[in-house]
């Protein structure tokens, strides 16, 4: 298998990770019942548990795109080390600002946000 689908898998896992914790959140803040019932009137999620949300929504958004170029890029025969590197950095990058937008770091949070859309570039501009 392709490094990049070798990512993409872990880029997979992370977004399960993620909604595993927003799950575990919102468990925490209106219980069991509230959650398989029809979710109608739930509190917002505040706190972590409302930035875990957001941190997985944000991911979910990527994921998808992240995923397109991967799957593209494999399919043409157009992976080299360019596309291996902004995968990794992909990877890194998001795990890094789900831990930091999950803790509530303010200004750090947005230096990995930069990453991925320029990792991204690199399935982009590799012909």
């Amino acid at each position: 298998m392709k490094p990049e689908l070798n990512l993409l898998v872990w880029a997979v896992v992370l977004t399960v990770v993620q909604m595993l914790v927003a799950a575990q959140a919102a468990f925490n803040k209106v219980g069991l019942m509230a959650l398989v019932g029809n979710r109608e009137g739930m509190p917002v999620l505040t706190g972590w548990g409302g930035r875990a949300t957001r941190a997985h929504r944000n991911m979910l958004e990527n994921l998808v795109l992240f995923a397109a170029l991967v799957l593209v890029a494999v399919t043409a025969g157009k992976t080299n080390d360019m596309t291996l590197l902004g995968a990794q950095l992909f990877i890194w990058a998001r795990l890094a600002y789900a831990l930091i937008y999950v803790a509530g770091i303010i200004w750090l949070r947005t230096r990995p946000g930069r990453f991925p859309w320029p990792a991204s570039s690199s399935f982009s501009f590799n012909s």
